[in-house]
């Protein structure tokens, strides 16, 4: 940590399933004079005891996690430390991935294109209690808020659970590893995917599809699910 002190620093812990992705976080961050990587984890569960083991101020957390998932992850880091911030640093510029992210808590959104300075700009805010998010995400993101409704994207209305189940459902995986990916039953992953057909007003599952695909939102489950990436 180029003789940083710890007390000085952003604490940051890095979530991200893939370690040369994360060594290179690592070596970004820890390049700064004033932040600095405390701990590290490749899924959900390594993260929530990273959060009893270390004093953490930040946490990057990849959406995008082989047999997890990261909203989900998101919630469950919430449900632990309520003041701990969050900042989403994933390869989904899908503008519904942010809205959910920031439902469940985090302050800022950046796609994994971004430059590494926009990473380490966006840590800075949010450490300092500003949001921010990457480009159209961000238009995005100030319209739905404003309107409160599902003007811009039908699945809006639903929770951040439900976008999942539904993410990974369209992506083609079944009940089984999605209820794996989230951390319930299977029993909990058909009853949500019921309420998500009611909520949009789809009786069959092609019809379903369709409006995944219209919106971009099928196919954007494989990285996240038990898939080989």
């Amino acid at each position: 940590m180029n003789n940083k002190l710890l007390s000085d620093c952003i604490k940051v812990l890095l979530l991200d399933d893939h370690a040369v992705v994360r060594h290179g976080y690592r070596r970004w961050i820890d390049g700064e004079d004033d932040m600095c990587v405390v701990a590290e984890a490749a899924t959900s569960a390594q993260a929530c005891e990273c959060l009893r083991q270390a004093e953490i101020d930040i946490a990057v957390i990849d959406l995008s996690l082989k047999n997890d998932s990261g909203l989900e992850a998101m919630r469950r880091l919430r449900e632990r430390q309520p003041r701990l911030k969050m900042l989403a640093f994933t390869m989904h510029d899908h503008a519904g991935f942010a809205l959910q992210a920031l439902r469940l808590g985090a302050m800022g959104y950046v796609t994994k294109d971004s430059e590494p300075q926009q990473l380490l700009d966006a840590l800075r805010q949010v450490a300092e209690g500003r949001r921010v998010f990457s480009g159209e995400v961000a238009q995005f993101c100030l319209a739905q808020a404003q309107a409160g409704e599902s003007a811009f994207d039908p699945f809006a209305q639903l929770t951040p659970r439900e976008f999942e189940v539904l993410r990974l459902t369209t992506s083609g995986q079944d009940a089984a590893v999605i209820a794996q990916a989230l951390h319930v039953s299977q029993k909990t992953v058909l009853n949500t995917m019921s309420q998500v057909r009611q909520k949009l007003d789809v009786r069959n599952d092609f019809r379903l599809m369709r409006l995944a695909e219209q919106h971009g939102l099928a196919g954007l489950g494989a990285a996240a699910s038990a898939l080989p990436c």
